[in-house]
């Protein structure tokens, strides 16, 4: 696991996590509000010195599942932080076996700090985060932000399949969703897999949309 902070108030863990012969890297993204309590984004098989890595951090406080696709880890999570609200998208808890808590609307204790934004037009019920005070904007597998030197079937994978099986449904409700995520303030954009975009963030989403041709 490689730990970084890209804000005062915002770090990313990245997992090795291979599958259908990809190497997608898997990020959980720590959230902390202004009493240091955190929001954990994504999951992973937390071993208890991440647990410790997190805790040196703020207070777990939630954990965060953003898409019905992020059920892997659902049950390791869950054992590694029993105690706190688990919040999901609506059929996440069918999908993963685990019991969650609506993640719409977002807690109480989120106003002003967390805002938690639908995306229409997804088939997986995918969600977008925004950290006020840090201007992050997290999602999940709506963008991929793979390195330029990868090519070959992670490239072909992600650009033609990802996005027409499993991701665009409705072009439309997609296209007025990114416009509400293009109005936040947002300066970082960290996606669920690879690389976050830490410049030019706006810039780089408005590309990729203008490339979906929505």
């Amino acid at each position: 696991m490689n730990e970084r902070r890209i804000a005062d108030d915002v770090v990313l863990m990245s997992f090795p996590w291979r599958t259908l012969g990809i190497d997608f890297m898997r990020n959980v993204t720590l959230l902390r509000l202004a009493d240091r309590r955190v929001a954990v984004h994504s999951t992973a098989p937390f071993t208890e010195q991440e647990i410790a890595a997190i805790r040196r951090f703020g207070e777990p406080s939630w954990l965060v599942e953003a898409t019905l696709m992020h059920d892997t880890f659902a049950k390791q999570a869950r054992a590694a932080l029993p105690n706190i609200p688990y919040l999901a998208p609506d059929g996440f808890a069918k999908a993963s076996g685990v019991q969650t808590e609506p993640l719409l609307p977002p807690p109480q204790d989120w106003d002003g700090e967390i805002d938690v934004l639908r995306i229409d037009g997804v088939r997986m019920n995918e969600h977008a985060l925004f950290h006020r005070r840090s201007r992050t904007l997290v999602v999940a597998d709506v963008f991929f932000s793979f390195p330029k030197e990868i090519s070959g079937w992670p490239r072909f994978f992600v650009r033609r399949v990802m996005h027409r099986l499993f991701v665009i449904r409705d072009e439309r409700a997609f296209a007025r969703s990114m416009s509400a995520l293009l109005a936040l303030g947002f300066e970082r954009l960290v996606v669920a897999h690879w690389q976050p975009v830490e410049t030019d963030a706006k810039r780089a989403m408005e590309q990729a949309v203008a490339k979906a041709g929505c």
